[in-house]
C-alpha cells in the first residue's frame, strides 16, 4: 500500500458528553459502545510507519480510552506526527502533563459557538472550562519549555450560530491556541439538523462564506493564530474529497476499515441527506484481525472504491458536502 498522508484510528466510542448533532446522542437508543483492542493497534504498526500523522479519535472522547497514552507512545515510536481531538472534560492537571511529557504533536478542542452558544450544542460540556483546560495545557508548556502539543480548536460552524461568528477570534485570543480549524455539519442525522448545514449550495454561496474564511483567518493571524478550512466548490470540476480516500484511511473501534468516520458510524438507523430521509449503512472495505491494512487497503471492495469515486461514487458518498457536486 502508498504513504498515507493521515490515518484515522477511533480508540473509543463512548464519550462523556451529550452534542445535540453527533450520531451518539441522536441514535443513542442503538449505540454500540466499544473500544479498540490494543492488539489491533499494535497489528497497525507496520503501516504507521509509513504513514504521515495519525489521530487518535472518532466517534468517542479519546481520554476515556485507558490505553490512550500508551497508543501514543508506540505511535511516535513508529516515526509518525500524533493529534487527538477532545472535549477537555478530563483533562486536568495530571492529563495535561501527560500530554505534554508524551510528545503528541496536536490536541484539538472541540467546540460548537462560544458561550452558551457552545454549551447548549455540545450539552455537558461548558466554554469556560474548556479555556481553563486549553489554559492549564498551555501552562504546562511553559513550565516544560516545550513546543508541543500545537494546541488546537475543532470549531463546528452551525447555520444557526453563523451571525455571531465575529464574537470567535476575540473569545480565543490569548488562550495559549495557535490553531482554528472550521468544519460544518456533514451529517445530518435528522431533519432538524439537516438546518443547521452550512454547505454551499452554488458559486454565489461558496463566495459568501470564502469571503467570510478569509476575513475571519485575517483577524487571527493578528492574534497569533492560524485558522484553516475545508470549503468544497459544488461547481468544481474535480469530485475531489476533503477526507482524502486515496490517501487516508479511518480505522474504527471495531477494527472495521472504511474511507472516513462519516462511513462507519455504528448504527442501522436513517439519516437526512439531499432534502430525504435515508437509510444509513456503513461502508466497510474489511476488519483488520482476519486481515492486515495492506491486505484491506489492496482488496478487491477498496480498490473497486477508489477507481470508482471520481466518476460513479459509493451512494454513501453522493450528495456528501465534503465532495464536490461534478457538473
Amino acid at each position: 500500500m502508498p504513504r498515507l498522508d493521515w490515518m484515522q484510528i477511533e480508540i473509543t466510542t463512548r464519550c462523556n458528553a451529550s452534542c445535540r448533532y453527533c450520531p451518539r446522542t441522536v441514535y443513542c437508543a442503538s449505540w454500540n459502545d466499544r473500544d479498540l483492542s490494543p492488539a489491533i493497534f499494535r497489528s497497525l504498526l507496520p503501516a504507521l510507519r509509513r504513514t504521515r500523522m495519525v489521530h487518535l479519535q472518532g466517534w468517542g472522547e479519546p481520554l476515556l480510552y485507558p490505553h490512550f497514552f500508551d497508543m501514543i507512545a508506540l505511535a511516535k515510536k513508529a516515526g509518525c506526527m500524533v493529534g487527538t481531538t477532545t472535549n477537555g472534560k478530563l483533562l486536568d492537571r495530571r492529563a495535561a502533563v501527560r500530554l505534554v511529557e508524551s510528545r503528541i504533536d496536536q490536541v484539538a478542542f472541540s467546540l460548537a459557538g462560544v458561550g452558551d452558544q457552545n454549551d447548549e450544542a455540545r450539552r455537558g460540556t461548558h466554554f469556560s472550562n474548556v479555556l481553563e483546560a486549553v489554559a492549564g495545557l498551555a501552562a504546562e508548556k511553559k513550565v516544560r519549555r516545550q513546543h508541543t502539543p500545537v494546541i488546537s480548536v475543532a470549531y463546528l460552524l452551525l447555520r444557526s450560530h453563523l451571525p455571531d461568528i465575529d464574537k470567535l477570534i476575540p473569545a480565543l485570543a490569548g488562550t495559549g491556541i495557535r490553531q482554528i480549524v472550521i468544519s460544518t455539519l456533514d451529517f445530518a442525522c435528522n431533519e432538524n439538523l439537516q438546518k443547521e448545514c452550512l454547505a454551499p449550495e452554488d458559486k454565489g454561496q461558496y463566495r459568501e462564506l470564502m469571503s467570510l474564511y478569509d476575513r475571519l483567518a485575517r483577524d487571527a493571524e493578528k492574534e497569533g493564530i492560524s485558522l484553516f478550512y475545508n470549503l468544497v466548490d459544488p461547481e468544481a470540476e474535480s469530485g475531489d474529497c476533503t477526507e482524502n480516500p486515496h490517501r487516508a484511511v479511518f480505522i474504527s473501534a471495531s477494527g472495521g476499515v472504511s474511507p472516513c468516520a462519516f462511513t462507519n458510524i455504528p448504527v442501522t438507523e436513517s439519516y437526512h441527506l439531499s432534502g430525504a430521509h435515508q437509510g444509513y449503512r456503513s461502508l466497510i472495505f474489511g476488519c483488520l484481525g482476519p486481515q492486515s491494512l495492506p491486505e484491506i487497503w489492496s482488496g478487491r471492495a477498496a480498490m473497486k472504491f477508489r477507481a470508482e469515486f471520481d466518476d460513479a461514487p459509493h451512494p454513501s458518498c453522493r450528495g456528501c458536502s465534503k465532495r464536490s457536486r461534478m457538473k
